[in-house]
């Protein structure tokens, strides 16, 4: 896709590519507070709004706030009266709107679970994909996921949902449909499905958390090449064993070389971008961050590659921040061809923070470089060739999604061309172990 094609503004990128982190507990009020004061304010609206801001203060990777006067800001939002949380969500955005930054946010309890749930790489509920048909306009399922009470019970592509526990789903919306969907493991759902050719039918399903599957990988015979194609859709707190799977399954189908297509991926947990790097070279760089102070902290491979093998590496306008961290890092050490349009171009890490009334902060705490010391922030990477797609071709793709990743797909039939006229040169994997950054648990992008 051509840079004007993005999908994802800044503020959803940060949604979607947000890991969890674990932080330690801080101290809510400041040492102003005396004993009764901070025991008057505990659990209060007020108390929030200054959590909100001990930890911006404590973390932020501008020192100087965007140029404002931060702790103005902080007498401002406590010389107000919030007479319930709702009062103090529009306070703490309004505050952190003055930092001139999309990625650091505030999520209230449902945009907090949102996220969680997304990068958890989990959901409770029966298993399925579905999309509102252009046509028919009805919910119709798009894919039962592997393993999934859905797939289980029988549920097929193109089946459409007619009523959910009674409910009629024809005027229904994908999100209000998924909202009635999803449950707590082992409760009980009731879908009215119809069957194209078939007769409409009810079908009782019990909810289960499911793993959802982040990377899809194939065998394709191009030519006289045997090419593993992985698509990577995000990087979950499961992708990392997923990618593992599908190298070590596409191994022992004796491919020769691979094609990884992170177009599309808006990023995800940088813990599943180190793991997911050092499968591929054993050797070099994969990131360095730079915090407020100044302290730069670099994370290399760790001779535990999977493979070898020549590989090109995809990418478009929605390929950002864990996707990007991965992409420069094989683009970097020469250890992949990238292929594709310029990518999104997010260089910014942030903590996110579960605060005291199930409501979340996203605070921006470093910046990242490439292995060659990149700053790609609002630039992208551009990629090795420049493969754009037209706008008549974005829409082919996007109305037949099984074109993806065949020689119907420009972008991937280049790097077919590139494969089969490489010089790669292959570097001997000698697998090892050595722990991770723990930082990188803390992080996300």
């Amino acid at each position: 896709m051509n840079q004007s094609a993005k999908r994802y503004s800044p503020l959803q990128v940060a949604l979607i590519g947000g890991a969890i982190a674990t932080t330690a507990t801080i101290s809510v009020f400041g040492t102003a507070w005396t004993r009764g004061v901070r025991a008057a304010l505990q659990d209060s609206p007020k108390a929030l709004v200054d959590q909100v801001w001990q930890l911006v203060n404590r973390e932020y990777v501008d020192g100087k706030f965007n140029q404002q006067n931060w702790q103005a800001t902080r007498q401002s939002l406590l010389s107000k009266e919030y007479t319930n949380n709702e009062q103090a969500y529009v306070a703490i955005r309004e505050a952190l709107q003055k930092l001139g930054d999309p990625y650091t946010r505030f999520m209230d309890p449902k945009q907090y679970e949102a996220l969680t749930s997304q990068t958890s790489g989990e959901v409770s509920g029966i298993g399925i994909r579905m999309e509102l048909n252009d046509k028919t306009k009805r919910l119709t399922v798009v894919e039962a996921i592997e393993n999934s009470p859905a797939l289980k019970a029988g549920i097929k592509a193109g089946d459409e949902i007619l009523a959910i526990d009674g409910k009629p789903a024809l005027k229904m919306k994908v999100d209000d449909a998924s909202k009635l969907i999803r449950g707590k493991a082992g409760t009980a759902i009731t879908l009215r499905l119809g069957r194209p050719g078939g007769n409409d039918f009810n079908l009782k399903l019990t909810r289960a958390t499911i793993e959802v599957p982040t990377v899809r990988y194939t065998l394709k015979q191009e030519g006289t090449r045997r090419v593993g194609y992985i698509r990577l859709r995000e990087f979950s707190s499961h992708a990392a064993d997923q990618m593992r799977r599908a190298i070590r399954d596409l191994n022992g189908k004796q491919v020769d070389s691979f094609v990884l297509d992170l177009r599309g991926n808006p990023g995800g947990l940088l813990q599943a971008s180190i793991e997911i790097a050092r499968m591929w070279y054993d050797s070099g760089s994969i990131v360095r961050t730079v915090d407020r102070r100044g302290a730069s902290e670099e994370t290399k491979a760790n001779r535990t590659a999977l493979t070898n093998r020549p590989l090109v590496v995809l990418v478009d306008g929605n390929s950002a921040s864990a996707s990007e961290i991965l992409t420069g890092a094989l683009k970097d050490n020469k250890r992949a061809v990238v292929v594709g349009s310029q990518t999104f171009g997010k260089a910014l890490v942030q903590s996110v923070h579960e605060l005291a009334d199930g409501s979340g902060l996203a605070v921006t705490i470093a910046h990242y470089y490439t292995p060659k010391g990149t700053d790609i922030n609002h630039k992208g990477i551009t990629p090795d060739i420049k493969q754009d797609l037209t706008e008549s071709q974005e829409r082919q793709l996007a109305s037949n999604p099984d074109l993806v990743g065949t020689k119907s797909d420009p972008q991937y039939a280049r790097a077919i061309a590139v494969l089969s006229g490489n010089n790669f040169a292959q570097q001997q994997v000698t697998p090892t172990t050595q722990p991770m950054s723990s930082r990188a648990n803390d992080l996300k992008f």
